[in-house]
């Protein structure tokens, strides 16, 4: 009996030790050594290396001189009524989608407002039709890419919030579309938060997500 209690406690200690404390800091050690900035949240600073964001949780750009990115349906304790909630885009902390299916009144009624909204802003777009990932929300609500169709829609706009030619901001566009992976998995997608930044440091006449 006690020798079958050694035998498991001995290869408790060891599976412990191996996937507890070696497999980790061994993937650690290659994280940290060939991908430190992915190991570490894919965090992007500003020029006096304050972080200001992620490039993998999507951020609140307004304004017309910055691409903007997936509706998000997130929310946040209401500081009125903590037992309430309020809309909260881009809520780390609280990640999800809205829960409203295709025939809900209320879902119907936010796409219209923000296709107004949308189309008041570039009025070139008055009844053409949208990709879906310019007016509704994903699961997550944190989406920090848009499709490459929903970014070159917004190129005209940009380019007239910031006085540049639109072929100038197509080719900085361009830049940043990344492609599937492998070849095989996912959609070609454009980085929000990168491309505004390279936006901001081509042509910086604004000052950052507000």
């Amino acid at each position: 009996m006690l020798s079958m209690v050694i035998s498991a406690f001995r290869a408790s200690l060891v599976t412990w030790v191996l996937c507890g404390l070696v497999y980790p800091l061994v993937l650690l050690g290659i994280g940290q050594s060939i991908f430190p900035f992915q190991a570490n949240g894919s965090l992007e600073r500003d020029s006096e290396g304050a972080i200001i964001g992620s490039r993998l949780i999507g951020q609140q750009w307004n304004g017309p001189g910055w691409f903007h990115g997936r509706p998000s349906a997130t929310t946040a304790t209401d500081p009125n009524d903590p037992a309430k909630t309020i809309p909260g885009p881009y809520n780390a902390a609280s990640s999800g989608g809205s829960n409203l299916g295709p025939t809900s009144k209320a879902l119907m009624e936010r796409i219209a407002a923000d296709r107004k909204t949308l189309e008041n802003l570039q009025p070139e777009l008055v009844g053409r039709p949208l990709p879906a990932d310019m007016l509704t929300t994903s699961g997550s609500g944190l989406d920090p890419h848009i499709s490459p169709a929903n970014a070159a829609l917004q190129v005209e706009r940009v380019a007239r919030a910031r006085g540049v030619p639109a072929t100038e901001i197509k080719a900085l566009l361009d830049k940043y579309v990344t492609s599937r992976s492998l070849g095989i998995f996912g959609e070609p997608r454009v980085n929000v938060m990168a491309l505004n930044l390279a936006l901001q440091r081509a042509y910086p006449r604004e000052a950052g997500p507000k």
